[in-house]
């Protein structure tokens, strides 16, 4: 499987008329799930979240693929 760069966001049953509508809808949830956390809790959210999609995926290859772009400039 290699890692998908393309705008990936949908939910079932639900029809958008933009694009870019499902990835709006992910950050809203994003920014929710973090509302009233101190910047450790954030961080720890942070981290958890990572590790569960990272297991989601199971993926190694992709997994490291996207490490190293996630990485890249910072």
């Amino acid at each position: 499987m290699a890692l998908n760069l393309q705008p990936n966001f949908s939910e079932a049953g639900k029809r958008y008329f933009q694009t870019f509508s499902p990835g709006d809808d992910f950050y809203e949830s994003l920014i929710e799930t973090h509302h009233d956390l101190s910047d450790e809790q954030s961080a720890l959210v942070n981290a958890k979240l990572v590790l569960l999609l990272a297991n989601h995926i199971g993926d190694l290859d992709v997994l490291r693929e996207a490490m190293q772009l996630a990485r890249r400039g910072v």
